[in-house]
């Protein structure tokens, strides 16, 4: 493990990078992505191959090698997010289930494979818009006592998106085995849950999966719903991911010398983009805004930002909020957004610091 990553959990590891090196390049190199696993990571052999199967579907099976040749290779810049980042904040409201997330849930990558929608035209594979597409991982977990392959299932419009990929590779390089080796899916603007890693079959349904990670897992409830009350069946499912931005540097708690002082972050609109980010120094009470990193265009890609400002002496507040496209921002509060399984916190994101 990099000395530049945060363990959240050691079995099943999860780990995030520190803020400070999660945006120090556009791309984030593979050793600093987050890494969220549900079980042990499995070893599969290079030749592994994929099961596709369903509904009026030619059953076939690929290994990578044989998709490279059958099909066009395509690359796609995306940023893969846990529903869970910045649970943190959300802790500090209340107590949530799930690993501490601070920001670095997140990363930025290029990613290299075939578009599934070739895949699914290959077998034959219907397009009805009541139709989904899941994915079964090699790896075992255990939701609520129930221990089962991973499984996971979107929709056939986004199925067919031209974005969503089978990867082999990131940033060039091949997949790593914590990032999915030898094939994974990447589902551009959906919670990083929906881009099965360890890829082992691909199914055409006429319901979504019925795999305990799909089904008991990764839903959006209110407030007032806990883990003793929830009713899985009434959760929101949670596929496209919202409007978010982050402080990563300084970090919270951390001491800085007096005057200039360069903060820095992320912001993530997805297809919507970012259209604005703003700073406060003083804890909300005045903005300013901020400049986007002179990055590469990616539709589904984060905006690097940074803001030069001057600090005086003492417990300093800082706050981000960016807005996208259509104007919309971010709530101002956690507690507004609070959920007993810690998913999709959005407020602006504070971070203390001591000037001296």
């Amino acid at each position: 493990m990099s000395e530049q990553m945060i363990e959240r959990s050691p079995d099943p590891y999860n780990a995030e990078p520190e803020p400070g090196a999660l945006i120090e390049q556009f791309l984030t190199p593979q050793a600093l992505f987050y890494v969220r696993s549900h079980g042990p990571v499995p070893d599969l052999p290079a030749d592994h191959r994929i099961e596709v199967s369903g509904i009026d579907v030619e059953s076939r099976s690929f290994s990578v090698e044989e998709l490279k040749s059958a099909f066009p290779t395509r690359m796609v810049t995306a940023v893969l997010q846990c529903a869970g980042n910045r649970r943190t904040d959300l802790q500090q409201v209340s107590k949530t289930s799930g690993d501490p997330w601070d920001v670095g849930a997140i990363g930025n990558a290029e990613w290299t494979g075939v578009h599934l929608a070739d895949v699914l035209d290959a077998v034959g594979a219907p397009g009805a818009s009541d139709l989904f597409v899941a994915f079964t991982g090699a790896d075992e977990v255990d939701v609520e006592g129930k221990e089962a392959p991973f499984g996971v299932s979107i929709g056939m419009a986004k199925a067919r998106a031209p974005d969503v990929l089978l990867a082999w590779a990131m940033n060039g390089e091949p997949l790593a085995p914590e990032h999915g080796a030898p094939l994974r899916m990447v589902v551009p603007g959906y919670a990083g849950v929906r881009s099965a890693k360890w890829l082992t079959r691909i199914e055409v349904r006429d319901a979504p999966s019925d795999a305990p990670i799909q089904a008991h897992d990764y839903k959006l409830f209110p407030a007032d719903v806990t883990s003793e009350t929830v009713d899985w069946s009434q959760g929101l499912t949670i596929n496209a991911m919202p409007l978010n931005a982050a402080i990563c540097s300084p970090g919270s708690g951390e001491s800085l010398p007096a005057g200039g002082v360069r903060i820095e972050g992320y912001a993530i609109a997805y297809d919507r983009g970012i259209s604005r980010v703003e700073v406060s120094v003083n804890g909300g009470r005045d903005w300013r805004q901020a400049t986007f990193a002179d990055d590469p265009e990616a539709r589904w890609g984060w905006r690097r930002w940074s803001l030069d400002a001057t600090l005086a002496k003492g417990r300093q507040h800082l706050v981000v909020r960016a807005f996208d496209e259509a104007g919309q921002g971010q709530p101002e509060r956690p507690d507004t957004m609070w959920n007993f399984a810690g998913y999709l916190c959005t407020a602006w994101h504070h971070v203390h610091v001591l000037v001296e």
